[in-house]
């Protein structure tokens, strides 16, 4: 399994609806795509305006090439793009440990 992290900035001000956009989006199009196993959405304690958005995939191809290739990624970034205040830094990760 793969997990990708974006750290996610956005515009002061602006979380509530953002927050509602991001639930709905990933629900609704990150959710639905193949290889997506679940996703995690956490709000910054001492920064409010970054969140973190970790989707769980099956393969890393899943995401950067099923996904990202898709109208899904366009519908995706309609959705929770016009709250960014900066591109979401994106990285990929495997599990080494866990309790």
């Amino acid at each position: 399994m793969i997990l990708e992290i974006a750290d996610i900035r956005i515009r002061p001000g602006e979380q509530a609806a953002f927050e509602q956009a991001i639930a709905r989006g990933a629900a609704t199009v990150i959710a639905q795509a193949k290889g997506c196993q679940g996703f995690q959405v956490n709000k910054g304690i001492e920064s409010p305006e970054r969140y973190i958005l970790q989707v769980f995939w099956d393969t890393l191809e899943d995401h950067t090439v099923g996904f990202r290739g898709s109208p899904a990624f366009t519908e995706w970034r309609s959705i929770v793009g016009p709250f960014f205040a900066q591109p979401p830094v994106v990285e990929h990760f495997t599990l080494v440990a866990k309790s």
